[in-house]
């Protein structure tokens, strides 16, 4: 089989890495990929929203499978361009990827199908967002860019002072471009945050073991929002009870509810979750899978993954028995210093020949790139550590101790990732 994925992070990686375990796999090209992909896949400089210019590589390079890892190409459509030529992908249609595309549809969906969810109003024009504020809100209240915003269109005011600066922001400056041009006001939630990623054929769901990222970027989640500065797995939070009222009343209802939209979804649904004193509720959907959080869900994996993406596209993933070691995984992210916000590029890096043949040890490349023979920085996020243990506090203890391993002048990480680990622990 010849396998193409399309994009360019650390969730990237972790996808070919997990793709290169399948043996009927002989070959795996990545658009446009990085520096880390490029040991297992041959890189192909082609940008992830150049549809058409990507399906003529998979048709003339005789591609079986193509697996999209990125939003934007989901959202704008990418799926349908790949179907349309004959093609077989991984992922939602344009029409299902909308689950992500615009948060204000996600929470009419959730609405209209009685799937917990925080409650809500959408507005298109500022002033009537502001009146809202002024008369209806209790403080915090959060508010959301519609669109894609990289993680980042989300914001929690504590203040009216704060909302008025948010719908500033959001809808008239337009920080998050046209995301911003429909907001949604939501109701702020207390709980513990579990994100769940699940494989989806059009009506069956399985899911896959749960997460928790750590999205702000210095210790105590204090600082800006990022893209996701760490994460571990499984939450110990997520217990077997919640797994079943999540199964019950999110899970399957919103697989039912995208069918019966006339929406089937085909792909990965990611759950972002609150588990507040009313029970879980849901935070976001993505319609991929997540970064960081792929790169502790996958190691731990025992399934073919090719076969189960197979199995997606094909309507048949009741066939298949989903599978997870009884471990741990832990991924601290090694960013640029001043991340999210200005930070340099082009840094030598060492240090990579200290993962060779360290089983359970994972070196996850985010942003990089080769120069002369080098490998540099090439982004916010450069790499994704990630280690496996028994239990979480050895898996932390193992990728803390990994990420000495790597070295470059401007490495930054959070010292905290699965602080709520030992938290755990000590409520047991």
């Amino acid at each position: 089989m010849k396998v193409l994925v399309v994009g360019s992070g650390g969730r990237e990686h972790a996808l070919c890495f997990s793709i290169s375990r399948c043996p009927e796999v002989e070959k795996i090209y990545c658009a446009p990929g990085n520096a880390g992909i490029a040991q297992l896949a041959q890189c192909v400089d082609i940008g992830a929203m150049e549809f058409d210019r990507l399906a003529d590589f998979a048709e003339e390079n005789k591609v079986d499978l193509t697996v999209v890892g990125m939003d934007d190409p989901l959202v704008g459509g990418i799926v349908d361009v790949f179907e349309s030529r004959g093609l077989r992908v991984f992922g939602p249609r344009k029409n299902a990827a909308i689950l992500e595309g615009s948060k204000a549809f996600s929470k009419d969906l959730m609405k209209k199908y009685n799937i917990p969810t925080a409650a809500y109003e959408n507005f298109q024009d500022p002033e009537k967002a502001l009146k809202y504020l002024r008369t209806q809100v209790k403080f915090p209240v959060v508010l959301k860019a519609d669109g894609l915003a990289l993680g980042k269109g989300v914001l929690i005011c504590n203040n009216l002072k704060e909302a008025e600066d948010g719908v500033k922001e959001i809808m008239e400056d337009k920080k998050f471009g046209s995301a911003g041009n429909t907001m949604v006001i939501e109701e702020f939630m207390t709980g513990r945050e579990v994100s769940v990623l699940s494989f989806v054929d059009g009506k069956t769901i399985k899911t896959m073991t749960s997460a928790q990222d750590h999205k702000r970027a210095q210790d105590g989640d204090k600082g800006l929002n990022t893209g996701g500065m760490g994460t571990f797995s499984p939450s110990p939070f997520y217990t077997e009870e919640v797994d079943q009222f999540c199964q019950k009343y999110i899970y399957q209802p919103t697989v039912d509810a995208m069918a019966s939209e006339g929406r089937p979804f085909k792909g990965i649904i990611f759950f972002g979750l609150m588990l507040t004193e009313d029970g879980p509720k849901v935070l976001e959907y993505n319609a991929r899978f997540g970064d960081p959080e792929a790169q502790v869900v996958l190691p731990r994996m025992k399934n073919n993954i090719v076969e189960v993406m197979e199995a997606c596209v094909d309507g048949t993933l009741d066939q298949i028995d989903l599978q997870f070691e009884d471990n741990a995984a832990v991924c601290v992210v090694l960013a640029s210093e001043g991340y999210p916000v200005k930070y340099e590029k082009g840094i030598p890096i060492h240090g990579f020949e200290n993962f060779k043949n360290k089983e359970g040890y994972y070196c996850f490349h985010a942003g990089t790139k080769e120069k002369d023979g080098q490998i540099v920085t090439n982004g916010g996020r450069v790499l994704g550590i990630t280690a496996t243990g028994k239990d979480l506090k050895e898996a932390r203890k193992n990728a803390y101790e990994a990420t000495e391993w790597i070295s470059f002048s401007n490495k930054y990480m959070r010292h905290d990732i699965g602080k709520a680990i030992d938290e755990a622990e000590s409520n047991c």
